[in-house]
């Protein structure tokens, strides 16, 4: 089920949206120019080996992944907490975004420049993000200063206090950046998709609104802040040069006095509702010269036994460089510089996602295109070539080369799946399922890509205009 965002001059759009041209497919034989033959060989593959993840406990519920990097003098840490912008109150939508920006602006015994400068001291600097299901925390530190690292962070867990003054700069701070993000076709894309995916649903908030930010006060931060913020919502992932024992020691000491309420915890949203009609939607926005396309549809969620299979769909279709849709509308047509598409899984969702900025003029056959490239997915199965480029490709991005890729993970791993099992143990699954050599299993695996593209890619769109 797909749903068409878009973004431009409501002439323009209606001079080159046809709807015979919605419901027709041109066929784009993709003709790939031979190789020189004597390239070298590719190197040897680098085995995919997923880390060792140390799980653990406290007693006050409090979860730690640890990843001990020893040899790169440095720290990675998040801390993820369940209740993002799906919990905001319906009054209040976006005000995790305003929390994140201003839970760090002091504690109970810390002032901002406080907390900035003992971070700093250590090598760091602190960000907070909200998503749509957890607020998270993050930095990378020097190894040598992770116990003054993880001492303030414990502070900030324990004790945000949310000063007046501090809440007022962040929410004429946070006012600003919305009206810069409004500005951008691709936010109000997003933005507008979701409303339509999700409906009244928790998940359709993809950011505050200037109505909910001068709603908010410094005392709906602070009871949103005691309301989630407790040990037993909380996970730390650690990623770099320590030892297990040694930071297990230092959590405990930091953050297991910390209690949790006897009042239940924030409740995750229910799973929405995924029957939508088929349609287009337009966002006018005057005097764009090219216009933003933007389809979407329900995806599988991480955990999903398919999610690997939609990840190669993706690759194949428009999630690399290399794919088919780039190939066509890019290299083959030039409607657009860069198109793409990816899988954004949440707790209880996920959504499926094509985005291409184009010339107006070339609207419509861009659509076409694009819904050409959907159906072909989902009524032909990938060639052989396909699955072993793709693969490769999504082997290759998962195998850490650097220490710098490891400072990545703990940020990647609430954003990706919050408070669910680490998504190092899927690797190794991952690895199985993206083997790109030709067996016993190449066929089976063609046809999970092709039966994860069939339901939820392709399917017919009907043109339907919004203010």
């Amino acid at each position: 089920m797909i749903r068409s965002i878009f973004i431009a001059r409501i002439p323009k759009i209606l001079s080159v949206l046809p709807l015979s041209l919605l419901l027709s497919s041109v066929v784009f034989a993709q003709k790939e120019a031979p190789m020189p033959k004597d390239l070298p060989p590719y190197s040897p593959e680098k085995p995919l080996q997923a880390p060792s993840v140390k799980s653990a406990k406290l007693d006050n519920g409090l979860s730690l992944w640890l990843v001990a990097e020893p040899g790169f003098p440095k720290v990675a840490l998040t801390i993820a907490v369940r209740g993002g912008m799906a919990a905001d109150p319906a009054d209040r939508s976006g005000i995790s975004e305003l929390l994140a920006k201003t839970i760090d602006q002091g504690t109970r015994t810390r002032s901002a420049k406080q907390i900035a400068q003992e971070i700093q001291a250590t090598g760091g600097d602190l960000t907070a993000d909200a998503d749509k299901d957890s607020i998270s925390i993050s930095t990378v530190i020097l190894s040598s200063k992770l116990d003054a690292a993880v001492t303030t962070l414990a502070d900030i867990l324990q004790n945000a206090s949310f000063p007046d003054a501090e809440v007022t700069l962040a929410e004429r701070n946070l006012t600003d950046s919305l009206e810069q993000r409004e500005a951008e076709p691709f936010f109000l894309a997003s933005r507008a998709r979701d409303k339509v995916l999700f409906g009244d649903h928790p998940y359709h908030v993809t950011a505050p609104t200037k109505e909910s930010i001068a709603a908010s006060t410094p005392a709906d931060l602070r009871e949103i802040f005691s309301q989630r913020f407790r040990p037993d919502q909380v996970i730390l992932i650690a990623v770099g040069d320590f030892q297990n024992d040694k930071m297990l020691q230092l959590a405990k000491s930091s953050l297991g006095g910390w209690k949790a309420p006897t009042t239940p915890p924030v409740a995750a949203p229910p799973a929405p509702p995924v029957q939508v009609e088929h349609a287009v939607f337009v966002v006018v926005r005057p005097g764009s010269v090219q216009t933003t396309l933007d389809l979407g549809t329900f995806g599988p969620l991480r955990g999903d036994a398919d999610y690997e299979a939609s990840q190669v769909a993706n690759a194949i279709y428009g999630g690399s460089f290399s794919s088919r849709l780039t190939s066509n509308i890019r290299e083959d047509k030039g409607y657009t510089y860069s198109p793409y598409s990816f899988l954004s899984p949440f707790q209880k969702s996920g959504e499926i996602i094509s985005h291409a900025d184009v010339r107006n003029e070339v609207t419509g056959p861009s659509l076409n295109e694009i819904q050409y490239e959907l159906n072909r997915l989902a009524t032909t199965s990938p060639t052989d070539d396909e699955l072993s480029k793709e693969a490769l490709l999504l082997l290759g991005n998962s195998v850490p080369a650097a220490p710098a890729k490891w400072e990545s993970a703990p940020k990647d791993v609430p954003r990706r799946a919050p408070l669910a099992p680490p998504h190092f143990r899927r690797w190794r699954s991952c690895s199985s399922s993206l083997d790109r050599s030709p067996g016993p299993s190449w066929s089976s695996s063609r046809d999970a890509v092709r039966g994860r593209s069939c339901t939820p890619w392709s399917r017919p769109l009907w043109l339907r205009l919004s203010a």
